[in-house]
């Protein structure tokens, strides 16, 4: 609508140039589909108010003006909007649900990729199983807050890594295509009319 575009955004597609993918991302689309993005991101991420990486796919909220980017950036700090993943994660679970509250910053060790440690920032998520599998478990993962890389180290640190992960995974774990995680489900208030959104994808 006026204030706000939702993608489906496919796996292994960039949400925004950086180096090495300037070209064929996310927001390259978007500047050709939609002229009037909001422009508080910047050249290079216009409109972004929250990213999903590369590999994941599913649900991504883009502001179209500045003042649906301030209100749509304003509920994810106050933790009103509500994001659920589905993912496949190795091994079978033992318990029903859990919640995993460890801090996470970037790795010292690797600069890629992120790392439990207690000196990082805040980070929350919540899973649910739905259905154990024959070598692993299909999870609604709820996050709480939105820190690169959280699910998949969160669930790492859990010995329950994300299938198909080619940063956390384990070289024996369960063979898949992709990396298994799809943002299915996001609820909003909407900037303008101030009604409860949810959209499923």
């Amino acid at each position: 609508d006026a204030d706000v575009v939702l993608v489906n955004k496919p796996c292994g597609m960039v949400v925004h140039p950086a180096a090495g993918n300037e070209d064929k991302t996310l927001v390259n689309a978007l500047l050709y589909y939609v002229h009037d993005l909001s422009g508080i991101g910047g050249e290079m991420r216009p409109g972004i108010v929250h990213r999903l990486d590369k590999d994941t796919s599913g649900l991504i909220l883009i502001a179209k003006n500045d003042a649906a980017h301030t209100a749509l950036s304003e509920q994810f700090k106050q933790r009103t909007m509500e994001k659920h993943y589905l993912a496949v994660v190795d091994g079978r679970m033992r318990e029903p649900s859990g919640r995993v509250d460890k801090p996470i910053a970037r790795s010292t060790k690797d600069r890629k990729r992120m790392a439990v440690d207690p000196a990082g920032r805040e980070a929350v998520t919540e899973w649910t199983l739905l259905e154990n599998l024959k070598n692993a478990a299909l999870l609604d993962v709820h996050i709480l807050t939105g820190r690169t890389h959280q699910i998949r180290v969160h669930m790492q640190s859990l010995h329950h890594p994300v299938a198909g992960d080619p940063i956390y995974g384990q070289k024996n774990g369960v063979k898949a295509p992709r990396l298994m995680l799809h943002a299915y489900t996001l609820s909003f208030t909407h900037p303008r009319t101030g009604e409860r959104l949810s959209f499923t994808a």
